[in-house]
């Protein structure tokens, strides 16, 4: 059962990605961007992490996703009427990479071995989100903080910027 539901997840992933690439209408390529989205954080509650799950919907699909639409829109993009060149190299790397993932699959048998995480490992199992946060402030304390600060300076400079084409507007 569990196969199956991976099964209709990736499949639905894989179509609705590359319906991303190919609908002309971007409001249709931002629509099937949400139902990826979505598909991917199903994936996530299978593996059960339900934390990364919602973390997820409510970044992805929420904010930026909408931050895509936004900008769609506020540019007033049409369809594309001439549609992308490079179909026949597409077409061949996808091939190459369904290739490669047939032979990873058909190597391994579809078998794989979850470890048994004995009788200490049992005892030591704290939350998914308590163990997120852990790891994320002790183990990689620096990227986070590096992260953060990037994303000061970028709204910072986004401040600026409107607040001069507001002065030079008057």
């Amino acid at each position: 059962m569990a196969t199956f539901v991976f099964l209709y997840f990736a499949a639905v992933i894989l179509v609705a990605a590359s319906l991303v690439v190919v609908l002309r209408n971007p409001i249709y390529s931002a629509l099937s961007l949400l139902v990826m989205f979505f598909h991917v954080a199903g994936l996530y509650v299978t593996l059960h992490a339900e934390f990364l799950a919602a973390i997820q919907i409510i970044v992805y699909a929420g904010a930026i996703l909408v931050l895509y639409l936004f900008v769609v829109m506020l540019l007033n993009v049409k369809r594309e009427e001439r549609f992308n060149q490079q179909g026949t190299v597409a077409l061949f790397l996808g091939l190459v990479l369904l290739t490669e993932a047939v032979l990873l699959a058909v190597s391994r048998g579809f078998n794989v071995a979850t470890p048994d995480p004995g009788p200490e490992g049992a005892a030591k199992a704290v939350g998914n989100t308590e163990s997120i946060g852990e790891v994320l402030y002790s183990t990689y304390l620096f990227p986070f903080e590096i992260a953060s600060l990037i994303l000061l300076v970028a709204m910072i400079g986004a401040v600026i910027l409107s607040k001069k084409g507001i002065m030079e507007s008057k």
